[in-house]
């Protein structure tokens, strides 16, 4: 469950889990889950982070163009959405 809540605390817990298991002679399933899941939703969470960030830029801009010119107040676009403009 860690892994899914934190990933990059849970991948680390998991490599020190399958170090010392490995080094007492055992074979861990449970820490090499733990490594890849976390990583696997680490790598998902930065995408995700990414195309947040991106996407806010991107409707910044359309907001920005559609205020380009106009004086400060709130507009209604024709499909019933309010924009701000500064």
């Amino acid at each position: 469950m860690l892994a899914i809540v934190a990933s990059i605390v849970g991948a680390i817990i998991g490599i020190v889990a399958y170090t010392k298991s490995k080094k007492a002679g055992y074979k861990n399933g449970f820490a090499l889950a733990a490594i890849i899941v976390g990583f696997v939703f680490f790598v998902i969470q930065v995408i995700s982070i990414i195309l947040i960030i991106v996407a806010g830029i991107a409707v910044g801009g359309a907001v920005a163009d559609l205020c380009d010119g106009q004086a400060t107040g709130t507009y209604e676009l024709t499909d019933g959405t309010t924009i701000e403009c500064p």
